[in-house]
């Protein structure tokens, strides 16, 4: 390398060698405060480069700056070039370049005084006190690939923790959304850590996090086959240890699909890659594994699995289960076994008698009150209760299977719980056994098992006497259920089950106010006791308090959204308190809930009716009589409305329906002769006013009509029949003459109540115009109770014109009025066309 000489002005090359600024006297710097605390304050960072040495000669050659290592190395490489030397020529240290505002040098002493950037006056100033306060030090550069990955990391683990969050709150579709978010950022930090050559150092874990998660979430929004290819790329990946574990997680996608073949296979291999170590994973494996078999019917492979559970850690899930099998296939033997197994089951739960406090200690009092009802002993108690309902359910499956007599059965299932842990349980057995007497009909047996609780201990005794009382008022001995419900009551005053009872047999002796008060107070006892809040409101109904009436029903509404008694009830009140919109409102509801129920249909074709929308009536009167075909009111509305719009072969389909499901009513067969007269066929309506003529040969308005008829048609019948009408009026007449003169005032009174009867009966019929006169005719029929009588007398009219005119002048619709120069607007709802 090529030597640079520099040459002084003065003949002595040395001279002003060792002339420095003390500044830069190194020995001193441990001496100095000021120094000590910059180097302090400022360790680990470069400071800036501001300070200017006097002095110096501008003229100078430069021999090296920083600016060299930044080409060489790049500007990647900051820290790099920070503390990299650069050898000098001549063997001495390079002096960097000291500018206006540039980094301070890192070393405590330069190279004396050649730099082409030293500025005369420039005075060594670690604090910065010259220049006012310090510059702010450099921060850590995000740019670097490490920092990249770091932040693109917590950014997965972020989205992977948001995702199980929305999970927990419920909001599946976030969560899913989350996981696959999660899933692309990770495949992007997979992709920067190749590029930057670091393939080696992927996260593992978090890639398997990310998938897990991502597979579970699409399990939860049942996308059970994106579920099984996430979970297969994690199965299949052998850097995944204990990936095998999840083939467990795809076993229970497979039941859920009902793919059952396939679901018991990744049971067991799931359960193959489990160590025996592992036994509580492995006993749970093989319960699915068992479940599986028993909805596959292979009773058999599930003995198999339960058993082995029971041998090795039993649970109550398991025997229950496992007496579900022997009870499938028959076996009585085992079914006693396993039912003896299922009782001797540990369930893990202390005794109360932790919960008790000593008497001396306010300390422990306090502890033991706090835990009382802790997460802990609620969770005892759901196990507790679990395995009574487990019990006490194969006690009544196998009952009537293990013995000759279900009794029998009963009985051996009794003494085993006897002689367990569950030994309170042995006397709501017997109770099951009373109902399951009932359910075979055997009354009395039941009252039999039940009255043999009356020295029982309070509990039971008032169960056993509450249903006593409820069997006696079922079969309408009221006085025994009232004895019973107040035995069931001096056991339990806090029974709200007996208080209904005491209720229920005070409301059928019409004294409805003490009923009232019964069911309040077993509302006051259990307030969510639905039967007596029921029964209020049915009470108040029947006592004209409509209004509170009102009020309890909402109230049940509230708790049995789907009732659709509470809602018929609702809809009846509302149309008690005239407001028939919001009568039909709840009936538009209840027939949501039952879309089928044809007097729910013809409520609202009612109610339709009263508003005057004849469409609307007709379509539910209608949907009725599709449901239900048999309803007489429905019927006989559905043949009005036809006659009313002058479709009278519609109506008269109707009629000969009614005609079919009252055989012995005379009006509706003349109601349909008269159809058939008024639609103009007249040899129809001939034919059956004989054969109705035939069946009923008294029948006045029946000769009438034949009589008339036969007239217009030019019959010689004509004569014949007029004598027996003649016959049949005189016939009438004896026969009224003799009921007149027996009990005139007895007979006026009843014919007064049967009108009242007959119009409150038929009140769905038209409210205004020709509807409402028609419908007062169908109602003046004779009723079931005379059928061979008229409701008038009136004289032979020889001279009867056919009312229905030319076919051209009749109007299309019940909505069109008749004009007053119609020749039949007074004939139209004429005895003639309607018989009385």
């Amino acid at each position: 390398m090529e030597h640079v000489h520099l040459v002084a002005e003065e003949d002595d090359l040395y001279s002003g060698y060792n002339d420095y600024n003390p500044t830069f006297d190194a020995e001193e710097l441990d001496n100095d405060a000021g120094f000590q605390q910059a180097v302090r304050t400022s360790h680990g960072r470069r400071p800036p480069m501001t300070a200017k040495f006097p002095g110096t000669s501008t003229g100078g050659l430069t021999l090296g700056t920083s600016f060299g290592a930044e080409t060489r190395f790049g500007s990647k490489n900051r820290l790099l070039k920070s503390r990299m030397p650069l050898a000098s020529s001549m063997g001495r240290p390079m002096t960097g370049a000291v500018q206006e505002g540039t980094a301070r040098p890192m070393t405590a002493v330069r190279a004396a005084g050649y730099s082409s950037a030293i500025i005369r006056g420039s005075t060594f100033d670690p604090l910065g006190q010259s220049k006012g306060p310090a510059p702010p030090l450099e921060g850590k550069s995000e740019d670097t690939p490490d920092e990249k990955v770091k932040i693109l990391e917590k950014k997965v683990n972020d989205l992977i923790e948001e995702s199980c969050l929305a999970h927990g709150r419920g909001d599946l579709q976030l969560s899913l959304d989350r996981a696959k978010e999660a899933g692309r950022k990770e495949r992007a930090l997979v992709r920067q850590r190749e590029q930057s050559g670091n393939a080696d150092h992927i996260n593992l874990d978090l890639t398997y996090s990310v998938l897990f998660n991502l597979a579970t979430q699409y399990a939860n929004n049942d996308m059970y086959a994106e579920a099984l290819n996430t979970y297969q790329v994690i199965v299949k990946n052998k850097m995944f240890s204990n990936a095998g574990r999840l083939k467990v997680n795809m076993a229970n996608i497979y039941f859920k699909q009902k793919n059952y073949p396939k679901a018991i296979k990744f049971y067991r291999m799931a359960l193959d890659q489990i160590s025996n170590s592992h036994k509580e994973m492995r006993i749970k494996i093989m319960q699915n594994i068992g479940v599986v078999f028993i909805r596959m019917g292979q009773y058999s492979d599930a003995i198999t699995s339960f058993e082995h559970i029971m041998s090795e850690s039993p649970n109550i899930k398991s025997g229950f289960n496992l007496i579900l099998c022997y009870y499938a296939i028959g076996d009585r033997d085992r079914m006693k076994k396993a039912f003896q197994k299922l009782i001797c089951v540990p369930l893990g739960i202390d005794e109360e008698d932790k919960y008790i406090p000593p008497n001396d200690d306010t300390h422990a009092n306090l502890v033991i009150e706090a835990i009382k009802n802790d997460k802990l002993h609620q969770m005892e108690r759901e196990r507790k209760t679990l395995a009574e309902k487990f019990i006490m359910t194969s006690a009544k499956l196998i009952a009537p299977a293990i013995e000759a007599t279900f009794a029998d059965g009963f009985d051996w299932c009794v003494e085993m719980v006897k002689s367990s842990q569950y030994i309170e349980l042995a006397n709501d057995l017997e109770i099951n056994k009373a109902i399951t007497y009932l359910r075979q009909r055997d009354f009395n047996q039941a009252v039999e098992t039940l009255k043999t609780f009356e020295k029982k201990d309070s509990r039971v005794k008032s169960a056993a006497a509450t249903n006593l009382s409820f069997l006696y008022f079922l079969e309408k001995d009221f006085d025994q259920a009232d004895r019973y419900a107040d035995l069931a009551m001096a056991a339990d005053r806090y029974n709200p089950a007996a208080l209904i009872n005491k209720g229920n047999t005070v409301f059928v002796k019409n004294d409805r106010e003490k009923a009232a008060e019964f069911y309040k107070e077993a509302l006051r006892n259990d307030s969510s006791c639905t039967e007596a809040l029921y029964n209020l409101g049915l009470t108040y109904k029947r006592l004209g308090r409509l209004e509170d009436s009102l009020d309890c029903f909402l109230k049940l509404h509230a708790i049995l959204r789907n009732s659709s008694q509470v809602m018929w009830q609702l809809a009846s009140l509302y149309e008690m308190l005239e407001d028939p919109h919001q009568a039909i409102e709840w009936l538009m509801q209840l027939i949501s809930v039952t879309p089928t129920d044809p007097k729910v249909l013809a409520k609202l074709g009612e109610l339709y009716d009263s508003e005057g929308d004849k469409s609307q009536a007709f379509q539910y009167y209608y949907e009725s009589f599709r449901y239900f075909p048999s309803n007489i009111e429905v019927i006989e509305w559905l043949g009005a409305y036809f006659i009313d719009t002058q479709f009278c072969e519609k109506a008269a389909q109707y009629f000969e329906r009614a005609t079919l499901i009252q055989p012995n009513q005379v009006k509706w067969q003349l109601m349909v002769a008269s159809c058939y007269r008024r639609s103009g066929n007249y040899q129809k309506s001939l034919e059956t006013y004989k054969d109705i003529h035939r069946k009923f040969p008294e029948n006045v308005e029946c000769l009438r009509f034949l009589v008339r008829l036969c007239t217009d048609m030019g019959l010689k019948e004509v004569q014949d029949y007029a004598t027996k009408l003649k016959k049949a009026e005189k016939m009438k007449e004896i026969r009224e003459q003799r009921v007149k003169s027996a009990r005139e005032g007895s007979a006026r009174n009843a014919r007064r109540e049967g009108s009242a009867s007959s119009d409150s009966g038929h009140s769905s019929h038209g409210t205004s115009g020709k509807g409402e006169r028609l419908s007062a005719k169908m109602r003046a029929l004779p009723g079931s109770h005379e059928p061979y009588e008229a409701s008038s007398q009136r004289d032979i009219d020889a001279s009867y014109v056919d009312p229905l005119g030319p076919q051209i002048e009749r109007p299309k619709t019940a909505a069109k009025k008749r004009t007053e120069d119609d020749d039949f607007a007074d004939e139209e709802l004429g005895d003639d066309l309607l018989p009385e």
